[in-house]
């Protein structure tokens, strides 16, 4: 139903969480758009200079306009303590056996880096970021032999949790994955934790929702997301071309 609104697909176990807070916080700003309008047009004939010749610089006075503010304070609350605290207190701590990767946002790619059959990330270091070397990472070191490294593309397994840990390398970007539900700010100098569940097989997109400079709107990714069996064929085949 609600893609038929013109949201687009839920593709993770949070996205209709999501997209029930949105069209709550949508409802009560149409109810808004509404009422101050049709405040508008009566007051210009209520106030009008016909009607009142002389000017009353103490202004209109009564307890409806009072009544209205404390009912959407009202409501205000009830989306926050019922609605988004309860979402934002179930995304704090990420589930302890998800899968970890790491994406690298700069200008204008991202990079995914997948720890590798041993399970360990390799060191990174700034001064070995190259145009073959996107995120610095120490090929020499034991841990960094077998690391993973894709740009644009980022394949991840469904019905598995997945924690991103993301950051940047130049400005201020902005991971998004509309259908996942997800929107996070990558920032130079952090490694911002944000994690999901997809739960629909298919081909996404990665946005860059925050304005990061003059390439801004050719800064996308791929998202893949696909059973286990495929996923792991996608470590596999990686691993064979790093063997290479």
């Amino acid at each position: 139903m609600l893609e038929l609104l013109g949201m687009p697909l839920q593709a993770s176990t949070h996205a209709g969480e999501i997209d029930e807070m949105m069209v709550l916080v949508h409802w009560l700003m149409l109810v808004l758009f509404v009422g101050w309008g049709a405040f508008f047009v009566f007051v210009l004939f209520r106030f009008r200079k016909g009607a009142n010749p002389k000017a009353n610089y103490t202004g209109a006075k009564g307890k409806l306009a009072k009544s209205f503010e404390i009912g959407v304070a009202v409501v205000e609350v009830v989306l926050l303590v019922f609605y988004a605290i309860p979402a934002w207190a179930t995304r704090v701590t990420p589930p302890t056996e998800a899968l970890v990767v790491r994406v690298t946002a700069k200008q204008f790619e991202w990079i995914t880096h997948y720890p590798g059959a041993d399970g360990r990330f390799g060191p990174r270091e700034v001064a070995r970021v190259a145009a073959d070397n996107p995120i610095g990472l120490v090929r020499a070191h034991a841990d960094a032999k077998d690391d993973i490294v894709t740009t644009n593309q980022l394949n991840l397994p469904v019905d598995r949790d997945v924690l991103v840990q993301l950051t940047s390398l130049d400005s201020i970007h902005s991971f998004g994955l509309f259908e996942m539900r997800v929107k996070q700010d990558a920032v130079p100098g952090m490694e911002i934790p944000v994690w999901f569940r997809p739960n629909r097989i298919g081909e996404y997109q990665i946005a860059c929702s925050q304005l990061c400079g003059i390439g801004h709107f050719r800064m996308r990714g791929f998202l893949t997301i696909q059973s286990e069996a495929d996923f792991q064929n996608f470590l596999a085949e990686e691993a064979k071309l790093l063997a290479q």
